[in-house]
């Protein structure tokens, strides 16, 4: 398998790992409050999410930003926490007439928080590479096809329960958010910052 390949798979493996289902957690609390229909605002948000994890993900590798694992660990679930926190209290109007919203700016925002916990993962692979551009791109296209695998379950679910079985949109979005922030909740109890 090629250098690229390998990095790729690893970004792919490392979004999708259920022992790590923070990452899997933080994606369907962005894409709790949208539905099938909703995909175009779904790519923007997962976008912003690549772009801003993208950015930190390779400072911190690169060593040019240094950070307290034990701080990074604890916002992450922070972050999902605060975002299934906001989704409880949208309004439907809002969400579907916005041309720009919220969680647009939130998963900017906290994917450069993100980046930070996926470096430490990510530099400890890379070990003595010579270049870690070609490294780092193809981590970053793993973990951003992982996510849009991640949504396309999350979007096909809410299309299945919502659309065919005709559960209320703001039920569907009550119950992913409140069950996302009380996993948060325990992640951030449970985190060597607090202990």
């Amino acid at each position: 398998m090629s250098e690229f390949g390998l990095y790729f798979e690893l970004g792919i493996d490392h979004i999708l790992d259920v022992n790590g289902y923070d990452h899997i957690l933080f994606v369907i609390a962005l894409c709790a409050i949208y539905i099938l229909q909703d995909w175009k605002h779904v790519l923007i948000l997962i976008t912003a999410f690549t772009i801003g994890h993208s950015i930190t993900l390779a400072l911190a590798t690169l060593r040019i930003v240094n950070f307290d694992s034990d701080l990074i660990e604890f916002l992450i679930p922070v972050t999902i926490f605060l975002t299934a926190l906001s989704n409880l209290f949208k309004k439907e109007r809002t969400i579907q007439s916005s041309k720009i919203q919220t969680n647009y700016l939130l998963a900017l925002f906290f994917g450069l928080i993100h980046g930070l916990g996926f470096s430490n993962f990510l530099r400890s692979i890379l070990g003595q590479e010579k270049s870690i551009v070609s490294p780092l791109l193809a981590f970053n296209i793993g973990l951003e096809v992982g996510q849009i695998i991640i949504v396309a379950v999350f979007l096909i679910i809410s299309f299945i329960l919502v659309d065919i079985f005709g559960v209320k949109r703001r039920d569907w979005r009550m119950v992913i958010s409140s069950a996302t922030a009380g996993i948060a909740l325990m992640l951030i109890v449970e985190t060597k910052f607090l202990n």
